[in-house]
């Protein structure tokens, strides 16, 4: 079984494994959390860079189950579907962030979401340039 694992890993870079280690605890664990057990008034997702609360939140974690599990599916078995919409779904989280920060901040740490943007677009970019490494039929 650790054979395996070592293999499985041996296939992506230790950023890609990160990311696919990242979607494994989002599908698994913190999601059916989020999903089943957190309070709904406590419950928010941030989606384009808005911020949704109570049942708009509960369906946009849905939209996020959904989203990861696919992430760690795709990543797990490198498949070829994952592009283009690994890199498109984190340029979303990209745009997420500096529209998120700047309605957040009204404005004033704009710097801290263009920061975090870069961060998301330069990762998406790395998964673009890493394609080749995917299942292409």
């Amino acid at each position: 079984m650790f054979k395996q694992l070592k293999q499985n890993f041996a296939l992506r870079p230790i950023w890609m494994n990160a990311v696919m280690g990242f979607c494994f605890f989002m599908t698994f664990i913190y999601l059916p959390w989020d999903i089943f057990i957190k309070p709904l008034a406590e419950d928010q997702e941030v989606w384009f860079g808005v911020l949704f609360y109570g049942w708009l939140a509960k369906l946009g974690a849905l939209l996020h189950w959904f989203v990861y599990g696919a992430g760690f599916f795709g990543l797990w078995k490198m498949k070829s579907w994952l592009h283009p919409w690994i890199e498109l779904y984190i340029l979303q989280v990209a745009y997420s962030m500096l529209v998120w920060n700047f309605m957040a901040t009204e404005g004033s740490a704009l710097w801290s979401g263009i920061t975090v943007a870069a961060i998301f677009a330069f990762l998406a970019y790395g998964f673009y340039m890493k394609k080749d490494l995917f299942d292409f039929p």
